[in-house]
């Protein structure tokens, strides 16, 4: 299900918005809504249910994750890596990574953390979620927890 180019909202915000979603439903995460509606301050947004899901093992691992996710889903759709587009959410991985890497260690741990989103995002139920809620951004220009939620249960069970 491949969006179309002359859609009414951005195809590769929409791959990015729908990533982040994606990987958060993937490990735990509550969506609230998602969102290709540009304001002043960015192209699109992800945003998550507060207080209604456990924290993870590994909260900051999970955020680290959740946050790449945008980039790396962008990334396999166009074919490369927009790291200005990703500038918020790469500023938000490193002021967490500061705290589980040495700064001589930064880059390398930064770059796993990419590998492992990257990896989940491979999963073929994973990406069709991706595909498919990236086409409604692109239709509709946002995208509730609950639709979501909904694409990314059929996707993984069509697997």
């Amino acid at each position: 299900m491949e969006p179309d180019a002359l859609a009414p909202y951005d195809v590769a915000t929409a791959y990015h918005e729908a990533g982040h979603a994606v990987v958060a439903l993937a490990l735990g995460r509550p969506v609230h809504r998602v969102s290709v509606l540009p304001n002043h301050e960015r192209l699109g947004q992800c945003e998550f249910r507060k207080g209604v899901f456990r924290p993870s093992e590994d909260w900051l691992e999970t955020e680290i994750l959740i946050s790449l996710a945008g980039l790396a889903a962008e990334a396999r759709h166009t074919g490369t890596y927009d790291r200005a587009a990703a500038g918020r959410d790469l500023r938000y991985v490193r002021k967490l990574s500061v705290q589980r890497a040495s700064e001589r260690q930064l880059e390398r741990y930064e770059r796993r953390m990419l590998a492992k989103t990257e990896n989940l995002l491979a999963d073929d139920g994973h990406w069709r979620a991706v595909e498919r809620i990236a086409a409604e951004l692109v239709a509709r220009g946002v995208v509730s927890g609950r639709a979501a939620r909904h694409f990314f249960d059929e996707a993984c069970a069509a697997g």
